[in-house]
């Protein structure tokens, strides 16, 4: 049974993790520059949105669950711009502030309806700038129903197993979008949501479905993880997990036929959703096509989106 608008406003999700800033340039392009062979862009309007672990803070919040953001940013002017997007959008902030840290900015220019060229800002931390939000971490726990890691691999989160530890000692859910060719740290996780070509990085390339079934059972076996989620962009998502006998089990629900106008901040979105699913009390199995769902449906707007009750559900359930 799916949950009424009411369970979600009621469900609490913490999410931690590398925030970052995406600001959008759009322009005409009616020429090629006589210095190179690259178009020109003449910029006529300009955009932020919220990224990253910010964007997956606000999918929890379009979708109408309560939502935490725990992160650390730069002492920057793209640190403000976040603070001030976060605000507006009612998320709940924990923010620490680093002046070591270049808050992250993507920069994506857009020409007729077309991404022309992203450019990255960023650097890499000297040391684990979560670490110092440990506390604030044990603070905040309690007050939330689970937990989301949001891993872009920007030094954020490389020592996290403390902070699961904590999570499941309390009996919360942890959700964790993973990133990198070492999975050991996101050990005793409840599920992780890798995709194709970031769980090939882990297990290797498979030969086929069942030498597919094989690794990720492995992989989940060896994490002591609930369930394994699979996001398989065409194919829809696979959910790996154990029967109550402790027999390997699969769950396949195949991807809904769309336009796909924009894959940026897919990912987001279907973790985003298992995460307030789950803080209702719902389980992997029937989360999953609900979150299969919401991708599909953010996959047809442009830039990093978000996903609302109404559209996942219709007003029939609210």
């Amino acid at each position: 049974m799916n949950p009424s608008l009411s369970d979600l406003q009621s469900a609490r999700v913490l999410v931690v993790g590398d925030a970052m800033l995406d600001r959008y340039w759009f322009g005409a392009v009616e020429r090629i520059s006589p210095e190179a062979p690259v178009p020109v862009v003449r910029v006529s309007r300009e955009e932020e949105r919220l990224g990253g672990a910010a964007n997956v803070a606000l999918n929890v919040k379009t979708l109408g669950a309560q939502c935490t953001l725990l992160t650390v940013v730069g002492d920057d002017e793209p640190a403000r711009s976040l603070r001030r997007l976060l605000e507006a959008q009612g998320i709940t902030t924990v923010l620490g502030s680093d002046p070591k840290l270049y808050t992250i900015v993507k920069l994506r220019v857009i020409g007729r309806s077309q991404q022309l060229i992203r450019v990255d800002f960023e650097n890499q931390p000297e040391h684990e700038v979560l670490q110092q939000m440990l506390a604030d971490y044990e603070r905040v726990l309690p007050d939330h129903d689970a937990v989301l890691f949001s891993d872009y691999g920007k030094g954020g989160l490389t020592h996290i197993p403390r902070m699961i530890e904590l999570a499941r000692a309390a009996g919360k859910p942890v959700l964790v979008d993973p990133k990198g060719s070492d999975y050991s740290r996101y050990a005793g996780a409840t599920t992780l949501t890798p995709n194709r070509a970031e769980l090939a990085q882990v297990v290797g390339p498979w030969r086929d479905e069942a030498d597919l079934h094989r690794r990720a059972h492995a992989l989940r076996e060896e994490l002591g993880l609930d369930g394994l989620v699979l996001t398989r962009s065409e194919e829809g998502m696979s959910l790996f997990e154990k029967t109550a006998d402790g027999q390997p089990t699969h769950f396949q629900v195949p991807a809904q036929a769309r336009e796909v106008f924009d894959v940026t901040g897919a990912g987001d979105t279907v973790i985003a959703t298992l995460a307030a699913l789950l803080a209702c009390g719902m389980n992997l199995r029937d989360a999953v096509p609900l979150a299969n769902r919401a991708g599909s449906i953010v996959v047809g707007k442009f830039g990093t989106a978000s996903c609302s009750f109404e559209e996942l559900f219709g007003k029939e359930t609210a």
